[in-house]
């Protein structure tokens, strides 16, 4: 069995965090023990992927290359499974696995919330570990927040509500949504945690993903 702490520094070396350990719950993988949720460690983890072969390679999805080739060696040093979000259907239930880490939350604008990375938590993959980790649970920030997110959306398309995708499409077209489309959703940033996490760079890009 390798110590978690062992794991987090592996991690740490690609710019990956681990966002999150579960344990004990029926979701997990046939003969898994535990699972270990990976997220990038941002902002240091922008100019790592941008420097990597998978991205000057000029091929397409170089981030989910880029995840597969890292986590799945990873994942072959720990003696676990790598699972990741691409990879379906049927899809890995990361969105359950995630609320049941301990470390992630249904914010206000029932968006995922995390301890660290707040309204920017993504994940790049999971292990599946054939032993047990110990939980490295957080607290729900949102419990202590002015809840800024609420308000953030200038056509309001992200509150308690839900989410309505075309008026933020909408606003995404229109002059008015050039710092959404290039600087980040405004109710992301609005999160006091993990404010300046992510890079600008990186948030264009994933909109302009988004946004096509």
């Amino acid at each position: 069995m390798t110590p978690l702490a062992e794991i987090e520094a592996r991690a740490a070396r690609n710019h990956l965090m681990v966002a999150g350990v579960v344990g004990g719950v029926e979701t997990l993988p046939k003969g898994a023990q535990s699972l270990i949720l990976l997220a990038p460690d941002e902002p240091a983890f922008w100019p790592r992927m941008t420097d990597s072969p998978e991205w000057q390679d000029g091929r397409s999805d170089p981030i989910d290359r880029w995840s597969k080739r890292i986590i799945g060696s990873l994942a072959q040093t720990l003696g676990g499974t790598a699972i990741f979000p691409s990879d379906g259907p049927p899809y890995a239930p990361f969105f359950t696995w995630a609320l049941q880490s301990g470390r992630c939350w249904a914010s206000p604008v029932n968006l995922l919330v995390h301890d660290v990375a707040g309204l920017f938590i993504s994940f790049r993959g999971a292990i599946a570990l054939p032993y047990a980790l110990p939980s490295n649970s957080g607290t729900r920030p949102c419990d202590t927040c002015a809840q800024p997110c609420l308000a953030a959306c200038p056509v309001g398309a992200l509150t308690d509500a839900g989410y309505d995708v075309p008026a933020c499409h909408a606003h995404l077209d229109a002059t008015e949504g050039a710092d959404c489309l290039t600087r980040g959703c405004l109710v992301r940033r609005a999160c006091p945690v993990g404010q300046d996490r992510r890079l600008p760079e990186q948030s264009a890009y994933h909109m302009g993903r988004f946004h096509r």
